[in-house]
């Protein structure tokens, strides 16, 4: 297999399941040499009856013939369902994993990334399987036609010449149907993308009233997804008659020359048998196409999961000793998107126990730099540090204790709000979620809820504002050196971010904070300010001495909040 990342996985997957593989293998070499021993039998049997001989040890051994071949084809259906299951929930939990290892690095767009999981997964996990069939299969189809030729050369001559005809027929198809296969499956990830993308939009869809139009552009790949489809049925129907007429032709002839031979007293009755039978073993050649179809299409689904699996993922470094401070460095940060620098050469120091936000217009690189700490993302070039230890050797777990983040979306997994609130550390009590919840102003609502803690997410219907105070609830919930805030209040009325600010304050009072912010009070109520501006820090000063400048006050020209309460803390 070459070493492409779609071949890279397929090895991967095979030496995993070798044993299952081996005993597979077994089980059918078991079903086709009983196959391959059936026709002699049958014919020593019938010519013994016709010789008015001994027939009691070939009916025996054909006994035991087809009982080991209806327990090798038994085995053999088992282990090829369990082998395909099994290699499919690996290959599925591998791809979630580095799915969501990636985060927003993937570069699988969402609808994309759940047909790979859904449909390109069992794809490359029936690889193995198929090619043991279809080498055990065409071993045997081999070893028939040699038997043939024993049993009767002229037969298996006239085999020899026609085979051919029906290969090249077989051959072509494949290749037509493989690239039609390719053209139907990525007119169904486009449509699946399409799809996600609208469900994700779809308040904003119904709000401006474009619901016929967005239906339109989701459907709008069917016309790809039809000619594929059409052109597959064309491929098949071109194949199957010239197919179908072809292999009984060569059929009829093998059997017309046996036949012939068995008149002239060249072979036996029992002999004309064995013709027959290995003629339909030696023509399970042609069962290869449906099989190398098959592996062309694992192939396929192999090469789109090898292509994210080779995605590189952040790997932790060795230390294991959590950060002596909070105190954040970003030093020479550069960081590019799609070839141009979203951070250029940037400089930034945040002392311990400092709260610093990050304001800055539009696409400045606000939540990207919020997100080098925690290791979100990764700079092309420069270094981040946390109390003097870079980010890099660090153990992710003992980076993740470290640095605690809140979203402006966040979500919440967990089988229940308890579970969401205390995700990822399991031995928070329920005392310290309550407690954190209190801090976020979300703890009224969710007692008013039928279980309270308890409920399930999917059963709690809340506004984005109440979704915001779960994820703060989260962040504060874990005691870090470093706590980034990436727009985690914008959801929030200006009442209620200020009693979240007064709790965040209490709490975090002695930890390093990041708050990535739209909003002028926000900003007010953090000890610096680091105005982002062309990939580097414009200033870093406290709110009030920027706010004198008019291109500072032009950042937060599109917020209705220009009022400047006191500064945080």
């Amino acid at each position: 297999m070459p070493a492409t990342p779609g071949g890279r996985l397929l090895i991967a997957a095979a030496t995993r399941m070798r044993t299952r593989l081996l005993l597979l293998t077994t089980a059918l070499s078991t079903q086709v040499a009983a196959r391959l021993g059936l026709p002699i039998l049958l014919a020593q049997a019938v010519d013994a009856v016709l010789r008015h001989g001994e027939n009691g040890w070939p009916v025996a051994a054909l006994a035991a013939v087809l009982a080991a071949g209806a327990i090798g084809e038994t085995a053999g259906l088992l282990l090829t369902v369990s082998t395909g299951a099994h290699g499919t929930a690996w290959i599925r939990m591998l791809t979630v994993r580095r799915l969501l290892g990636l985060g927003p690095r993937s570069p699988l767009p969402v609808g994309e990334a759940v047909t790979q999981v859904v449909q390109a997964a069992p794809q490359a996990a029936a690889f193995p399987t198929q090619a043991a069939e279809s080498v055990v299969s065409t071993v045997g189809s081999a070893v028939a036609l040699v038997a043939l030729y024993i049993v009767d050369w002229r037969a298996g001559l006239v085999f020899t010449v026609l085979f051919p005809l029906t290969a090249l027929v077989a051959r072509k198809f494949i290749a037509e149907a493989t690239d039609a296969e390719a053209r139907y499956l990525a007119a169904q990830t486009g449509m699946a993308t399409l799809l996600v993308n609208a469900l994700a939009g779809a308040r904003t869809i119904r709000a401006v009233g474009t619901l016929a139009v967005e239906t339109e552009r989701v459907v709008a790949p069917l016309s790809d997804l039809s000619a594929a489809g059409h052109a597959i049925w064309r491929i098949q129907r071109g194949a199957v008659w010239k197919i179908g007429l072809l292999m009984p032709l060569t059929q009829v002839l093998v059997l017309a020359t046996a036949g012939l031979d068995l008149v002239d007293g060249r072979i036996s009755a029992g002999s004309l048998l064995a013709v027959s039978g290995y003629l339909a073993l030696a023509s399970g050649l042609l069962d290869q196409v449906d099989a190398v179809l098959g592996l062309a299409n694992a192939r396929a689904g192999a090469t789109r999961l090898g292509a994210v699996l080779d995605e590189p993922v952040i790997e932790g470094g060795p230390l294991r000793t959590p950060p002596p401070s909070g105190a954040v460095s970003l030093r020479g940060i550069t960081v590019r998107r799609n070839g141009i620098a979203v951070l250029d050469g940037l400089d930034l120091e945040i002392p311990d126990g400092v709260s610093v936000a990050l304001v800055g217009a539009t696409g400045s690189g606000k939540s990207l730099l919020a997100a080098l700490p925690g290791r979100l993302a990764d700079p092309d070039g420069g270094e981040v540090l946390v109390g003097g230890v870079p980010v890099r050797e660090l153990h992710l777990p003992t980076l993740h204790d470290a640095v605690a983040y809140a979203f402006e979306r966040p979500v919440l997994p967990g089988r229940t709000l308890h579970e969401a609130i205390a995700f990822g550390r399991p031995e928070i009590s329920r005392h310290a979620v309550e407690d954190a919840a209190r801090a976020a102003q979300a703890d009224h609502f969710v007692r008013r809820l039928p279980h309270g803690y308890d409920t399930p997410p999917r059963e709690a219907p809340m506004s984005g504002g109440q979704l915001q105070r779960l994820g703060l609830a989260r962040a504060l919930a874990r005691p870090a050196l470093v706590h980034v805030l990436d727009d985690a209040t914008s959801g929030l009325d200006t009442v209620t971010e200020t009693l979240v600010s007064e709790a965040i304050t209490d709490r975090l009072g002695r930890s390093t904070c990041m708050v990535v912010t739209h909003r002028a009070t926000t900003a007010a109520r953090c000890d610096l300010v680091a105005w982002l501006h062309d990939g580097r820090v414009r200033a870093l000063a406290p709110h009030d001495l920027l706010w004198a400048d008019a291109a500072y006050r032009a950042v937060f020209a599109h917020t209705d909040e220009k009022e400047q309460p006191c500064a945080w803390a």
